[in-house]
């Protein structure tokens, strides 16, 4: 999928300010405000833009611990029971099905210990098919952004 200079302008203004007025947009990339508009829906309408969402601080709610979870199927056919669980489990904000020893890493945000120990020992764990996991704590985060490298074609 190819994206002009006008769409990749769009894109990036709006993954640092995704609250940003027509106007505002359509001034920044020299345009009318409808024409700004029709852009970002085009954009919508292509999937380029999949939605849009407030970042929150996750310790100002709660949210202090940070972890990887390092997941090994046995099986294939486990496959789907496990990605349905981790669907339902709101700790995990991400997972990732990956090359090498684990089959999949999940990012985790949690209260304390106590949160992460169920999440492991009883909610994955005590899936079917969950040969073994590998848990990382995160001490400090240096850098963490949602916008992406946008490179033209």
């Amino acid at each position: 999928m190819s994206l002009d200079e006008i769409d990749s302008k769009v894109i990036q203004h709006l993954m640092a300010q995704g609250r940003i007025t027509w106007s505002e947009l359509a001034s920044l990339l020299e345009l009318s405000a409808p024409a700004a508009a029709d852009r970002v829906r085009r954009l919508e309408e292509r999937n380029v833009i999949q939605g849009y969402a407030a970042q929150i601080n996750p310790e100002a709610v709660g949210c202090a611990l940070t972890a990887f979870i390092a997941v090994s199927l046995g099986q294939a056919e486990h496959r789907a029971a496990f990605l349905q669980k981790v669907g339902e489990l709101p700790e995990i904000q991400e997972c990732h099905h990956v090359t090498g020893e684990d089959d999949y890493w999940l990012k985790v945000r949690c209260r304390h210990t106590k949160d992460l120990e169920r999440l492991v020992s009883e909610e994955l764990k005590g899936l079917a098919g969950v040969l073994k996991t590998r848990t990382t704590i995160v001490l400090s985060t240096a850098k963490e952004t949602t916008a992406l490298p946008l490179h033209r074609a």
